[in-house]
């Protein structure tokens, strides 16, 4: 009888936590997101932007702009399918996606104009190779690409929250890549974006028991894309090189 009383009540207290981690999980990773960026940027935004000199291009102040509103976004997000408003959280989807085009679009721009600033601007050693745009390249690709499989499955929660919080995943890279370890922010920053996407897939081995199919396919792509980047960045390979000369041409 006593063993059966504390099996039950192991039983219920782990189910107990995992209906907790289920119902908050989303909303902790949007704050634990805003926390990296904040932290990560950090060590750079003072030195790099808001006293930087020379002082860098305006496309940089709407760049930052934007990329924080979308943190902001995730985090009101978030709070309100934990509140349980989903017709709000539907309605201020469609800002999202506006937003999610500036972005795109932005990024892009933005990454040129920093590239050729940087190496106008800053020694060699401090401004690095051209070849260094297919990082900011394939984070906005990446992001785009994971947000509107998102949008396209909007109307199937379980996939597209999971796409969501890995397309707000991806964009920490940068903040990683800012992080005090020079060593691990220059090499190992992906690491990073994906810890956090690890969060996920062991909050559905908590609480569902299995890992969810958006997991068991974007995440491994995303890691071989991930190494063919920086193998690409690392060894200055030729062919991408040419082609990052001819678009800051």
């Amino acid at each position: 009888m006593a063993t059966s009383a504390q099996t039950s009540a192991r039983v219920a207290g782990r189910n107990r936590a995992a209906n907790a981690v289920g119902q908050y999980f989303y909303f902790f990773m949007s704050l634990l997101v805003a926390a990296i960026v904040i932290y990560g940027f950090s060590h750079t935004v003072d030195q790099n932007l808001l006293h930087a000199t020379p002082p860098r291009p305006w496309l940089l102040w709407v760049h930052g702009t934007l990329f924080s509103a979308w943190v902001g976004f995730f985090i009101l997000q978030s709070a309100l399918v934990r509140t349980r408003n989903v017709r709000i959280h539907r309605t201020t989807g469609w800002f999202g996606v506006g937003l999610a085009v500036a972005m795109t679009v932005v990024g892009f721009a933005t990454a040129i104009v920093m590239r050729r600033f940087d190496m106008r601007f800053e020694t060699p050693d401090a401004a690095g190779p051209a070849a260094f745009l297919i990082i900011p390249f394939f984070d906005i690709a990446c992001f785009a690409v994971v947000f509107w499989l998102a949008l396209n499955w909007r109307k199937k929660p379980e996939l597209h929250r999971r796409l969501m919080l890995i397309a707000t995943c991806v964009l920490t890279s940068a903040a990683w890549g800012r992080m005090p370890n020079q060593t691990f922010a220059f090499v190992w920053f992906y690491s990073g974006v994906d810890a956090l996407i690890l969060l996920g897939v062991l909050r559905d081995l908590f609480v569902m028991k299995k890992v969810h199919r958006v997991y068991w396919y974007a995440l491994p792509v995303l890691v071989v894309a991930q190494v063919f980047v920086m193998r690409t960045l690392l060894s200055n390979a030729p062919w991408w090189t040419r082609i990052a000369n001819a678009i800051l041409k």
